[in-house]
């Protein structure tokens, strides 16, 4: 099973063996990452803040993708990581004047041992009864920020605001494009790192549990280690995509973080392509621009127009976008078939 063989074209998906692409081939992850890198270049910046929501968004996305795809654990309750990183970072950067790079680690590693100790009860849960039980955790987060015990540290219901950070070393960049460089650093880091896991001993123990549970256990994996692991780990990244989320917003607030958020995180997964890691920032450019476009096509109906292009969606690609890039590589490989033969002839 290998998360790194590259297909014939360098540009579709990785198959890992059961059926699940993990990643892209070099020459396309090449070509995305140049363009990543010049968005800065030809965008205003509240485009490059969107753009920038949109990578924090991917890693959050992607985090639930390693839990979902990964494990084969549902999860409907990630916005409570999310707010739990959010306030790390706003707190560590507010009230201990923390460097607020150095507090995306620590909002990990938070996130990671709750996620972890959140996951042991879980262990008794599985299918629709775990994503009520993570769904209740996202329901009352937003409530437990607001207790009076807390608002020294959290603001209470009027939440904390975070300063922007200016670019270091003088760098002729403004703040909106350091922050979006800086956010793109992370996330790739980020998404190396998860390809690395999926495609360890680790990572394959944890799609074994998610293909079939009793046999992964007969073949001696240790379930509830694997299965509380995968918890953490997707919940210490979500963790710092929150961190990240209150510098780049600057500002964190309980009603921020409801459960509208974690439905959007799922609904990102699912627009993405389950299993799929590329598919994280395509579903999160999903869940941050449809809704823009709904508005612009009706402002009174703009739910309903978000409902129907995502009926559309999932009609045409049940399997995200993933299905499409696999539709692409097929094309593509078509193509230099036919175009090969030719020459031949």
């Amino acid at each position: 099973m290998s998360a790194n063989r590259e297909s014939a074209a360098g540009a579709p998906a990785v198959d890992t063996g059961s059926g699940q692409a993990v990643t892209l081939g070099t020459a396309t992850s090449i070509v995305i990452l140049l363009l990543l890198l010049a968005v800065p270049l030809f965008f205003k910046n509240f485009i490059i803040f969107q753009l920038t929501t949109v990578l924090i968004y991917g890693i959050a996305v992607l985090a639930l993708n390693i839990l979902t795809g990964g494990s084969g654990q549902f999860s409907l309750g990630h916005s409570a990581f999310y707010a739990l990183g959010a306030y790390t970072s706003a707190i560590l950067i507010e009230h201990a004047g923390m460097n607020y790079a150095l507090t995306l680690p620590i909002s990990g590693v938070v996130c990671f041992a709750m996620g972890f100790l959140f996951g042991l009860p879980a262990l008794r849960l599985s299918g629709v009864y775990l994503a009520l039980a993570t769904f209740a955790l996202a329901v009352a987060t937003p409530q437990l920020l607001k207790l009076g015990v807390l608002e020294p540290w959290t603001g209470g219901v009027q939440g904390l605001t975070v300063d922007k950070p200016d670019a270091p070393f003088g760098l002729p960049v403004s703040q909106d494009a350091w922050l979006y460089y800086f956010t793109l650093v992370v996330a790739i880091a980020i998404y190396i790192a998860s390809v690395n896991l999926l495609s360890s001993r680790s990572g394959r123990a944890m799609m074994a549990i998610r293909d079939n549970e009793i046999a992964a256990s007969a073949m001696g994996i240790n379930v509830a280690l694997y299965k509380t692991l995968a918890f953490g780990i997707s919940a210490g990244i979500t963790g710092i995509a929150g961190g990240l989320g209150a510098i780049a917003v600057q500002y964190v607030a309980p009603d921020s973080f409801t459960i509208q958020l974690a439905i959007a995180l799922f609904l990102g997964m699912v627009v993405g392509g389950v299993g799929w890691l590329p598919g994280s920032i395509v579903g999160a450019a999903f869940i941050v621009f449809i809704p823009n476009v709904a508005e612009s096509v009706s402002k009174g109906l703009s739910g309903a127009v978000s409902g129907i292009l995502l009926f559309v969606v999932i009609f045409l690609a049940p399997n995200g976008a993933r299905q499409v890039a696999l539709a692409f590589q097929a094309m593509i490989g078509g193509f230099k078939k036919n175009h090969g033969g030719s020459n031949v002839c």
